[in-house]
């Protein structure tokens, strides 16, 4: 089964696609669309590592909204315009991430879909049936 969602606690999607699917049947998987660094009322930071955090954040509250949490985080991918301090960077990622190390890919690419954005960060998760 397939439940196509928007929280309630993310901002509501810019175009045609839902903030995250959710596949049951033995394994839940979580899919969610590209979450970019814009805050629930609409703003959008100049600091593409203010971008990174709320962007991260957004993912957090889709997880939440499925019952899960960072720990079932099975894939990130990044994408990235132009050049953002790799240190402060994994700095960041490493302090919200936890400790937990998914599957990750970064690109960068020319633009996004608004030249304000300059981070999107994709996630599956993944839970047992039950949990």
């Amino acid at each position: 089964m397939k439940e196509f969602r928007n929280p309630q606690n993310v901002h509501q999607p810019l175009g045609a696609y839902s903030h995250q699917v959710e596949i049951s049947g033995n394994e839940r998987i979580l899919i969610l669309s590209g979450q970019v660094g814009m805050r629930e009322d609409g703003a959008v930071p100049d600091d593409p590592i203010e971008q990174i955090d709320v962007a991260l954040e957004n993912i957090f509250r889709n997880l939440q909204a499925a019952n899960m949490g960072v720990e079932n985080i099975i894939k990130l991918t990044y994408y990235l315009v132009g050049e953002i301090d790799t240190a402060k960077r994994r700095e960041l990622v490493a302090s919200k991430l936890n400790g937990h190390k998914p599957c990750s890919t970064l690109l960068y690419v020319a633009a996004l879909a608004s030249p304000v954005y300059k981070v999107e960060i994709e996630a599956w998760a993944s839970a047992d049936k039950n949990g």
